[in-house]
């Protein structure tokens, strides 16, 4: 089958795991993003690692990527976290600030090298197709570490997205909540950048997660289908992407696919949402009839 035939290429296989696991991870993430309104803050965070993924690349070439993605992250949560807690200064200023800043830093530096446009095109839409089983290896340590730890700070997280005057009443530690769930976001940049880039990954975070949010009104529901949605389309994309390259002669960049693939997901997903709803209203009606004529 169509579905099945490309993936008997190693290349496609490691790049099949590598977006399925993905997309389990920032669909796990991308609901708490969603619920806490985040996007922007999403955002930011998958412009703010690419000064550390250039310079991971300078210093070590592709196998720096990782750790020089992973430590401007973890700076960037702690940096956002601390000007976010700050009345002072807004939260979208601080927010545009460290994105223009560190944005801008990474790419000075990437304009410094000979091949400045392919390794800027690479560093922002990635090239899932040359994932490596180091790399695989890679996200498979942050997604289990990422959702252990949400597992076991749910009850919290969940508090603080729905009541947080509650949770300080509580005398839950907000800001370090905060602070973990930037790191978590940062995380999912960081398994990713490689594979999606950096521009590319907040589809990851944000479309999955508002697409299950339109099928279902349960957090146990919304949970999984943002992870299938996500994993689906990473499956899908791929897919696409072959069946034109090698089929059509259609060149499409397979990251890029991948998320044109979630887009359309997500309209499917508000179109079947819309008709749950009005069939909800419609059976609401009928009960509401049968009770008054009763």
């Amino acid at each position: 089958m169509i579905l099945f035939e490309p993936f008997h290429l190693p290349f496609m296989a490691r790049a099949l795991v590598e977006l399925i696991v993905l997309g389990a991870l920032a669909g796990t993430v991308g609901v708490l993003v969603l619920l806490r309104r985040l996007a922007f803050v999403s955002d930011t965070l998958t412009h703010t690692v690419f000064p550390g993924v250039v310079i991971g690349h300078l210093m070590a070439g592709d196998g720096g990527i990782f750790w020089g993605a992973l430590a401007a992250g973890v700076v960037t949560a702690v940096l956002l976290t601390l000007l976010t807690q700050r009345r002072r200064v807004s939260e979208d200023a601080a927010l545009a600030m460290l994105l223009t800043t560190l944005f801008a830093v990474g790419v000075v530096l990437v304009s410094r090298q000979t091949g400045f446009t392919s390794d800027l095109t690479a560093f922002l839409f990635g090239r899932v197709l040359t994932v490596t089983e180091a790399q695989l290896a890679q996200t498979a340590v942050v997604t289990v570490l990422v959702v252990a730890l949400l597992a076991v700070l749910r009850r919290p997280l969940l508090l603080r997205a729905f009541d947080p005057e509650g949770a300080r009443a509580a005398g839950v530690r907000v800001g370090l909540l905060d602070l973990v769930l930037n790191v978590a976001v940062a995380l999912v940049v960081v398994a990713a950048v490689k594979a999606v880039g950096t521009v590319l990954v907040i589809a990851l975070l944000i479309v999955p997660a508002a697409a299950a949010r339109s099928l279902s009104d349960r957090l146990a529901v919304i949970v999984p289908l943002a992870c299938l949605v996500g994993a689906a389309a990473g499956w899908l994309g791929l897919v696409v992407s072959y069946e034109a390259s090698v089929g059509h002669g259609v060149r499409l960049a397979s990251g890029a696919t991948v998320v044109l693939v979630l887009v359309v997901m997500y309209g499917l997903a508000q179109a079947a949402g819309f008709v749950r709803r009005k069939a909800g209203l419609s059976r609401a009606r009928r009960r509401t009839v049968l009770e008054v004529s009763a």
